[in-house]
């Protein structure tokens, strides 16, 4: 009998109702009396006083942020788990993934403060609910103020009933068993499929430490979780060959890569005009080409519409160009020529995302031996033999 694929595993799986007061104490097991608060992106931060953003429809992530967490802690969670604060914020949407965030935040009664100043060394928890990734600069401000948090962009009801409705203690340990099966590689290569040609990426992982985003943010040191949570990775050490990207707008180019970096993009279909753009953006910024992470999804979760937790899914794989540091990488914002280039771009591989694109194959090299990981994105016999 043939095993079930992915998608068939998610039709039967259930999720119980999303508890706040169950995914605090899963993810922080906060201690009685710690202070938590609430972030969120505008466009105009100042539209946070007398909750005005809550009249535009549109920003469905930032209402998710109020009424699931700000109104849950305020409604009981608060005195339920014996934390204090509950506050929302607000700070200027960046309009990249992981770019430094603005200093400037707006409370909920208009007033304006400096995150660095009255927020960060002022809490114990933070919440990061908003438009774009904050991993890594709310990573790096985690380590120099001494504060626990999470990040959860691109929230949506999906994500709401699933993949933070999961109990994280055993993501946390079939991860660990995928982890002791992938760490210490000497390289992983993906074989993708694209109009017909083949294209092959080669990752030196230098036997590294592999690492897992698992969820769990529990303890006294300084850390962030992203949430939802669920994969391996690895930040390479470098990288060559040449892999096809689907951009924004639908653009499929292929990336050529050497010495660890896209170096150029050539049109596959689409627009010329988002080729050419990019290729500037190499040519006067390089880092911004560099592949800055490696990793593969560990759940089995609905596709949600956002990578945060598509990428997660078992049997997908994705790479990352740009910002490195929050993941132990070299690669920090003032190494960028323009500072608005300093993001950390996921790039997801998914049937859903990408189906022009397959990854018909992706192996590792581990202890001299060769192990299939991933065929056509679903999880090979070796991974699914690491969690059985």
């Amino acid at each position: 009998m043939n095993p079930m694929t992915i998608a068939e595993q998610v039709a039967v799986r259930t999720y119980p109702p999303f508890s706040l007061a169950g995914l605090l104490k899963g993810t922080f097991e906060p201690k009685r009396g710690q202070r938590i608060c609430i972030l969120i992106d505008l466009d105009d931060p100042r539209d946070i006083r007398g909750f005005k953003f809550l009249e535009n429809p549109d920003l469905s992530i930032q209402r998710n942020a109020h009424q699931h967490f700000y109104l849950g802690l305020k409604g009981g969670v608060l005195a339920e788990l014996g934390l204090e604060g509950g506050d929302l914020f607000a700070y200027e949407v960046t309009g990249g993934s992981n770019l430094d965030l603005p200093d400037l935040a707006v409370a909920s009664d208009g007033r304006e403060l400096s995150l660095e100043r009255d927020i960060y060394p002022h809490y114990d928890i933070i919440l990061c609910i908003s438009t774009y990734s904050a991993t890594a600069p709310l990573t790096a401000f985690a380590k120099r103020y001494g504060f626990r948090g999470a990040t959860l962009h691109g929230l949506n009801q999906i994500i709401l009933t699933t993949g933070l409705a999961v109990d994280y203690d055993e993501v946390s340990r079939l991860g660990e068993r995928l982890r002791l099966g992938m760490t210490h590689a000497d390289w992983v290569e993906i074989d993708f499929e694209c109009f017909g040609a083949k294209h092959t990426l080669h990752l030196d992982l230098g036997r590294q430490e592999a690492q897992k985003s698992h969820g769990l943010c529990r303890g006294d040191e300084p850390d962030v979780a992203n949430l939802p949570a669920g994969e391996i990775y690895y930040v390479p050490v470098g990288a060559d060959g040449e892999f096809p990207m689907k951009y924004e707008d639908g653009t499929i180019g292929l990336m050529k890569v050497s010495d660890g970096r896209v170096q150029s993009a050539e049109l596959l279909a689409g627009n010329a005009a988002t080729i050419a753009a990019h290729n500037a953006k190499l040519a006067s910024d390089p880092v911004t080409g560099e592949l800055g992470e490696l990793g593969f999804g560990t759940q089995v979760l609905p596709v949600s519409g956002r990578d945060i937790q598509d990428e997660k899914i078992l049997g997908t794989i994705h790479v990352a160009t740009g910002r490195s540091d929050h993941l132990g990488g070299s690669l920090t914002p003032d190494k960028f020529t323009n500072a608005k280039n300093a993001t950390h771009d996921d790039i997801l591989f998914a049937p859903h995302k990408t189906p022009e694109i397959n990854v018909t194959q992706a192996r590792m090299l581990r202890d001299g031996r060769i192990e299939v990981l991933i065929e056509s994105y679903e999880p090979s016999a070796y991974l699914t033999g690491l969690i059985a």
